[in-house]
């Protein structure tokens, strides 16, 4: 069995954290800035997170957004968690994604997060 990436962080990569979860620059970035936030504890999907995890979250992605802010100056954001392997869950350990977005970055932004299936984004 696979260990977790998410179980086993280096603590020089945790860049802000609160009691129950822990944000860290993506590997892969879709933009400058694109940042997770992970509990601490192991679970697949944000359903199964506890009211105080989602809260937990939720402040952190707060205060993840101000340090984008003054690091990157970002012109947008797309929030967003992938809830299992057909919505494109490739880590099995539930994570938020921050993504900051910058005017030109893609030719046409409409749509957003419609754009997870490229057909059904412009409308």
């Amino acid at each position: 069995m696979e260990q977790c990436p998410f179980c086993n962080i280096e603590e020089d990569k945790i860049i802000m954290s609160n009691e129950l979860c822990y944000a860290i620059y993506d590997n892969s970035p879709v933009n400058k800035g694109h940042t997770l936030i992970i509990p601490f504890r192991h679970f697949d999907s944000y359903f199964d997170a506890t009211k105080e995890e989602k809260c937990a979250i939720s402040d952190l992605t707060e205060d993840i957004k101000k340090l984008i802010d003054e690091k990157y100056s970002p012109d947008g954001y797309n929030l967003g968690v992938n809830i299992g392997w057909y919505a494109g869950q490739t880590v099995m350990h539930v994570h938020y994604h921050v993504i900051p977005r910058y005017k030109g970055d893609i030719k046409v932004p409409k749509g957003g997060v419609r754009g997870v299936i490229p057909d059904k984004k412009l409308y």
